[in-house]
């Protein structure tokens, strides 16, 4: 156990040497690479800790068949969203440079209202949902630390942070969210005020709601506490739209408002 600690150190500090830098490699050295999941998220837990900030919440990547199949994964992976890597809604992301995933992912994001303790009972939907405050449109602006990301496997990518980079919340939606059937929701992507890509709710996992229980399971499988005022943000609802210097890129999620980000 000493020795898989002190390796997932390691490898956590090198992933951050190369976030800091805005650099990637091919994969992580030998010696540092994760053998299965339950190791890949030991290292990102350690990346957490490196962080002089609190954790903003979670995102979860791979949350079609499509995506898994972009990215040669079998089921969802969770990541975690730091609070240096939120953007304000409508303000500019500066990093494009030095990204190479160069896209914008349009997602539904739960705020939780209470902290959610692993359990081993299975969660119901109307149990998940009664621990949320409330629902965003957020985009995501996801990047790797490793240049071959769709084929690095599991492992790697967990502990690359399921790819997680910046993160854009939008403001709370009504209430009137809890009325409605997330999965017939068809926000629009756009770029500087035209659409240019529609989305479903019934590609995230079938359906946002259950993308959150799915959540809060593989949570207490990994024995991970979920604390009140963090979000999870449930993967993108499109095809990821490409992006470039000098668009804004905005999610028109109808009556559930809408979100926006400048890439500087």
């Amino acid at each position: 156990m000493a020795e898989a600690s002190h390796a997932a150190c390691e490898a956590a500090r090198f992933l951050d040497r190369l976030a800091r830098c805005g650099q990637q490699v091919e994969g992580l050295p030998q010696a540092l690479r994760p053998a299965n999941p339950a190791a890949g998220y030991e290292i990102q837990a350690q990346l957490q800790r490196l962080s002089a900030q609190p954790l903003f919440g979670w995102k979860l990547a791979a949350t079609s068949k499509a995506g898994q199949d972009h990215i040669g994964v079998d089921r969802p992976l969770i990541g975690r969203l730091l609070a240096k890597q939120q953007i304000e809604d409508g303000a500019s992301y500066r990093a494009l440079d030095h990204n190479i995933m160069r896209v914008a992912e349009l997602e539904f994001a739960f705020r939780f209202a209470e902290d959610v303790e692993a359990r081993e009972a299975p969660w119901e939907p109307e149990e998940a949902l009664a621990r949320v405050a409330t629902l965003h449109p957020a985009i995501e602006l996801p990047d790797s630390r490793l240049r071959r990301y769709e084929s690095v496997g599991a492992p790697q990518l967990i502990a690359d942070n399921a790819c997680a980079h910046f993160f854009v919340l939008g403001k709370a939606s009504p209430d009137e969210w809890r009325k409605l059937d997330l999965a017939e929701q068809a926000p629009w992507g756009c770029i500087d005020g035209q659409r240019f890509r529609q989305g479903s709710g019934r590609h995230v996992l079938g359906d946002p709601r259950l993308a959150l229980v799915w959540f809060l399971n593989e949570t207490s499988r990994l024995r991970l506490k979920v604390r009140a005022g963090e979000i999870v943000s449930t993967g993108t609802c499109l095809q990821p739209i490409p992006i470039r210097h000098g668009v804004t890129v905005s999610g028109d999620f109808g009556a559930l408002g809408t979100v926006a980000v400048h890439i500087a």
